[in-house]
């Protein structure tokens, strides 16, 4: 029995995302914290709950002086509530406690007529004030039942999208990525992208250097992009190659300042230009070059974050050669200018 769940005090600190902002925008203002709540009921998932505890929960980044997130796992009623796999939570705080945080995470449940109607009352009334709400793998039927998804693109699990749309008609459920980020309110596709959207928060709150070290505690990748695919529809060839692509990937990471081609890539994992693109896009659910483009994003990030080096030397030490080419790429995956990034989240990840 599980009597008590996190609950880590932080140096307090009330910066909220501003409605409807999303991206780095949306983010919480330089060096404060965000009060977090996790709203459970009966039959939340444990691998989401753990995974939001984890990382809104986590006293792992102490070391940087941060403002860390402060957690509340809440309740309708103070009553307990039974979990998947028959565990039984007590909620150390009531939904009252939602109507004072600035982020809501909501879990997934295989019982949605368990939900208590004042779940769904907390919710629509956090979301009337501006707060953000996650929604975490099939919490994303939680939040339609709220009325909250209406004409808005949101994901769930890959197996529950086509429930999800037909059901809630007015939602557009997009099953091929891990999540969406529409500004106050965000998904998530099945158990495993609960991490990748938790660290996308994270990121859009703190900056990647931030997410990248929490990554490295948590021991997963400290990046998958939201475009990512879902799943693999189609099976990949029986080739003893993924440890050679793997490699390969892996170098990549280490010289995305050098000239790189799809032909390059394609001869160090001992592929043809045409099989490396097929599997890339198989195993990734984007293409090279996309994918590299992206890479180099995330490097940029990391010098203007951690370094003082001018605009122009970061292109070139991310593989982007000119700043025009690194502003227009970075312009259109971050939706903001390197300058204006590199204000905003440098002093964080000093």
């Amino acid at each position: 029995m599980i009597d008590v769940m996190r609950d880590f005090p932080a140096t307090s600190g009330s910066g909220r995302p501003a409605a409807g902002s999303g991206g780095t925008s949306g983010g919480m203002s330089a060096g404060a914290a965000g009060n977090v709540a996790i709203v459970v009921y009966d039959g939340v998932g444990m691998f989401e709950l753990g995974v939001a505890c984890d990382v809104f929960g986590s006293n792992d980044l102490a070391d940087l002086g941060l403002p860390w997130y402060r957690l509340f796992i809440c309740g309708a009623g103070g009553a307990p509530v039974a979990a998947d796999g028959g565990l039984r939570i007590h909620p150390p705080f009531g939904l009252e406690r939602t109507r004072r945080v600035d982020t809501v995470v909501v879990l997934p449940t295989d019982r949605l007529d368990a939900v208590p109607t004042e779940v769904f009352d907390a919710l629509r009334r956090a979301h009337a004030r501006g707060c953000r709400i996650i929604s975490l793998c099939t919490g994303a039927f939680v939040l339609a039942e709220a009325g909250l998804l209406e004409g808005r693109r949101a994901t769930t699990h890959w197996t529950e999208c086509d429930d999800l749309a037909r059901i809630y008609t007015d939602v557009r459920v997009d099953p091929g990525v891990l999540y969406v980020d529409d500004g106050d309110i965000l998904t998530s596709a099945g158990s495993a992208a609960s991490i990748d959207l938790c660290l996308h928060v994270v990121r859009c709150d703190y900056g990647s250097e931030v997410a990248t070290r929490l990554a490295r505690q948590l021991v997963v990748p400290p990046q998958r992009d939201g475009g990512q695919a879902q799943y693999i529809d189609v099976p990949l060839p029986t080739l003893d190659s993924s440890s050679l692509f793997a490699d390969t990937i892996a170098w990549v990471q280490g010289h995305l300042d050098e000239p790189l081609t799809v032909s390059d890539l394609a001869a160090r994992s001992a592929m043809s230009p045409r099989t490396f693109a097929r599997q890339f896009v198989a195993v990734t659910g984007t293409t090279p070059h996309q994918w590299l483009q992206r890479q180099r994003v995330h490097l940029a990030q990391r010098l203007l974050e951690t370094t003082d080096l001018s605009v122009e030397s970061v292109a070139v030490g991310s593989g982007f050669c000119t700043a025009g080419n690194l502003r227009k790429h970075f312009n259109r995956i971050m939706h903001t200018s390197p300058q204006a990034y590199r204000r905003t989240f440098a002093l964080r990840a000093g």
